[in-house]
């Protein structure tokens, strides 16, 4: 699958289109009121706002301590729409006054902490610092940044416990904070915030799904190659009308698929691989009319692969390989791309051993109680 390979980005932040989206949030009150007029140049010198994100970047230039690519040489002077990175636009309350509205820095292989004046930067609605070598945590201003709309620090060093100040940020949407070294428990409320992505694969995260996870609106949400325990939680049928992709794969999952799994109708992306998931595929996931590719490979799923799934119209990629499944329906083998290696299918390639299929097949069946966590076996 596409993001089973994930190594040092899943997937890009969107640098160019959300810089178009800041010029469109912070200029629609302008739109109606009047631009800021080009013939009265606005900098640090004449405007309060520049002047207080002149202070902020030039502490952050100051806690830089390596810059291989130069961005921030040209940081000098009031003029700080013009600086490298920086994007200025009206002021959401002001149409007459500019501000810095963004602040991209990403791929820059820049070294350094976070300064608290950037708390400085009150209007700054995107802040895109992936791919650096930024280290310690967030600064403690972070909540200053009450306009924030999309926050990607994902692809550095940061480490400590999970920023608990993102949560105290109203208005934000995009939250990657990926392959960096946060630890500890991710607190429930992230899911309760009204986000559109959020990226917390690739750190030191341990924490058990909480109830609450479904409270989430999220269209995207990655939560691979972390410690998780505990089991997927039936409120995952929540997220039905919102959900577009959904990746936990090699995070140490032990349960069952829940029956509410087949009830995200939007879902595209499903890929619960490298867990250790028990049970057989719910037959609820033959509602998933929007299911492109699925992912249940090296697990310890078993049983039949219900015609459903594979009768599903978008489906173009299904691997449930490294498994026990015992027989597959004809029409999963019409799909696009399958792999069913290394399961229990008479007559199929490159199979498990059959003294291995019938040892497995002999123990005791895992019992899912209603939250779909392993209950005590039926023997």
């Amino acid at each position: 699958m596409a993001m089973h390979g994930m190594r040092r980005k899943a997937s890009p932040s969107p640098s160019a289109a959300a810089v178009v989206l800041a010029l469109v949030l912070f200029a629609a009150a302008a739109a109606v009121s009047g631009q800021p007029q080009p013939g009265n140049k606005q900098t640090a010198a004449n405007n309060p706002r520049l002047q207080r994100a002149y202070v902020a970047l030039q502490a952050l230039k100051r806690a830089i301590t390596e810059d291989p690519k130069n961005l921030t040489r040209g940081w000098c002077g009031p003029d700080v729409c013009a600086y490298f990175g920086v994007f200025c636009a009206a002021a959401p309350d002001d149409p007459h006054a500019l501000t810095v509205a963004g602040l991209d820095l990403n791929h820059g292989d820049l070294a350094g902490t976070f300064p608290e004046e950037l708390g400085m930067l009150s209007d700054l609605a995107l802040l895109h610092l992936n791919s650096n070598r930024f280290a310690g945590g967030l600064p403690e201003s972070l909540p200053k940044l009450h306009l924030l709309h999309e926050l990607d620090i994902s692809n550095n060093r940061l480490s400590g416990g999970f920023p608990q100040h993102i949560l105290c940020l109203p208005n934000v949407k995009y939250v990657d904070i990926r392959f960096n070294n946060f630890c500890g428990p991710v607190p429930p409320a992230i899911f309760d915030k009204p986000l559109d992505a959020l990226f917390l694969n690739d750190n030191h995260f341990d924490f058990e799904l909480p109830e609450n996870f479904g409270n989430s609106p999220a269209s995207v949400v990655v939560l691979a190659n972390l410690r998780l325990r505990g089991c997927i939680p039936q409120s995952v049928g929540r997220m039905a009308g919102t959900l577009n992709e959904l990746v936990i794969l090699n995070a140490g999952l032990r349960s069952c698929i829940p029956q509410e799994v087949g009830w995200l109708r939007e879902l595209t992306v499903l890929d619960l691989s490298f867990n250790q998931l028990q049970g057989m595929l719910p037959e609820s996931m033959a509602g998933m009319h929007k299911l492109e590719q699925l992912d249940v490979a090296h697990n310890e799923l078993w049983g039949h692969i219900p015609e459903g799934i594979c009768a599903l119209p978008s489906l173009r990629n299904f691997t449930y390989s490294y498994n026990y499944f015992c027989t597959e329906p004809q029409r999963c083998l019409d799909i696009r791309r399958i792999d069913d290696r290394q399961n229990c299918i008479a007559g199929r390639p490159d199979q498990r051993p059959g003294d291995q299929c019938l040892a497995f097949l002999h123990r005791p069946p895992p019992r899912c109680d209603e939250h779909g966590c392993f209950g005590p076996p039926h023997y």
